[in-house]
């Protein structure tokens, strides 16, 4: 059967990181593959020569103009390419969508939910974009979430239905590329990433990997990490990330991020996370949201214990009390408790990074994630064309 699909995401940074890992594959399923996001000719040609590529300006926040001409380019489209599935993620690429692909009526309009940025938010700005979450769920005709804890979550809060919702196999939006976090190179990525930074055998390295802001958890960690720095003079922190919300958290944890000579900085992005992650012996993560955060899964198959906040997500990708411990978002205590059991037990440490590892080949290989994702999208569209069963 012909199948058309089209990608939407916000920036080009999304496609790369959480689609463009399918394309092969998909293409090599009979799948004719679309890509709308707002990207750069850098980008476009850095895609394979069989993906049509539909830049759109797309800023992130609120722009109502942006808005309307996004939602109007995407309706033309839609109507002239027919496709099969409209598949979309990320907070305004979902929202404008998931209104163009009903207004062009395509028949599987798939809203795969990355996380739900409302709950990062408080006051007004937190019931505005809950209700922008409701309604891109409901101009959808299937939803997946990309853990099972945020499928249950929006289940009980009316978000959707159980008929029109359900996670792919083990849930996580690209899985684990095992080839890339290869444990086996461990030793020595683990060597090198301590020597560049200066690391001695006896540190303790807690790490890191994301941006810096407060709905990460940006304020607990610092606060924590200045406790656990009290009691054990020879941790030190690895954080792998950028500022991009420098405004949202506590300022004097920010000028105390930037002056401890004990916290190492990447000041951004790495192309090899596995390096990084390895060089560490604790991964702390206490995330108010997420989607799923892979962080947490790349962590552990470089043999890394985890300390994770008990959020939708992240607590998905570990198993409590066997690959690392869980503990309540938003709270400081907890946090340093559960790491410095960690810290204290040489054994338990490495009892959890074995764990982890196996856990996440066995949970989350993207070479068995991308054959479920497959037949799914082809479940979906035979169901479409009423040639099977619901």
């Amino acid at each position: 059967m012909s199948k058309k699909i089209c990608f939407v995401v916000t920036v080009a940074l999304a496609a790369k990181n959480f689609l463009q890992w399918s394309f092969e594959d998909m293409h090599n399923a009979g799948y004719d593959i679309s890509l709308i996001c707002d990207m750069d000719e850098e980008y476009i040609r850095s895609l394979p020569k069989f993906v049509h590529a539909y830049p759109m300006a797309m800023e992130r926040g609120v722009d109502v103009r942006g808005m309307q001409r996004a939602i109007k380019q995407m309706t033309e489209i839609f109507k002239r390419e027919k496709f099969d599935i409209v598949q979309y993620s990320t907070p305004n690429a979902s929202l404008y969508a998931s209104i163009a692909s009903k207004k062009a009526k395509i028949p599987v309009r798939l809203y795969c939910q990355w996380g739900m940025v409302y709950l990062g938010f408080d006051g007004i700005k937190k019931s505005i974009f809950k209700f922008i979450e409701k309604y891109t769920c409901k101009n959808s005709t299937d939803v997946q979430p990309d853990s099972k804890g945020n499928l249950d979550f929006c289940r009980e809060n009316g978000f959707y239905s159980e008929e029109k919702s359900r996670i792919v196999w083990n849930g996580c939006a690209n899985g684990l590329n095992v080839s890339k976090f290869d444990l086996s190179k461990k030793d020595g990525y683990r060597a090198e990433i301590r020597k560049k930074y200066g690391f001695s055998d006896s540190d303790i390295v807690l790490g890191f990997l994301g941006r810096i802001g407060r709905d990460k958890g940006f304020n607990e960690l610092m606060l924590a990490f200045k406790q656990l720095k009290e009691k054990y003079p020879s941790v030190k922190l690895l954080y792998v990330g950028y500022n991009e919300k420098p405004d949202t958290v506590d300022q004097d944890l920010l000028r105390y991020f930037d002056d401890c000579e004990d916290i190492i900085s990447t000041n951004g992005w790495v192309d090899d996370p596995q390096r990084y992650l390895s060089a560490m012996d604790i991964f702390m993560f206490p995330s108010y949201r997420e989607g799923f955060g892979n962080v947490v899964i790349e962590a552990e198959a470089m043999g890394v214990p985890v300390v994770v906040s008990d959020i939708p997500g992240p607590q998905n990708g570990m198993v409590d009390g066997v690959t690392g411990f869980k503990v309540p978002a938003r709270e400081v205590l907890p946090l340093v408790e559960k790491t410095s059991v960690l810290i204290e037990d040489d054994e338990l440490r490495e009892k959890f990074g074995k764990a982890g590892a196996k856990f996440v080949v066995d949970n989350f290989d993207s070479r068995v994630l991308i054959k479920k994702i497959i037949e799914n999208r082809d479940w979906l569209i035979k169901r479409s064309r009423g040639e099977c069963d619901e």
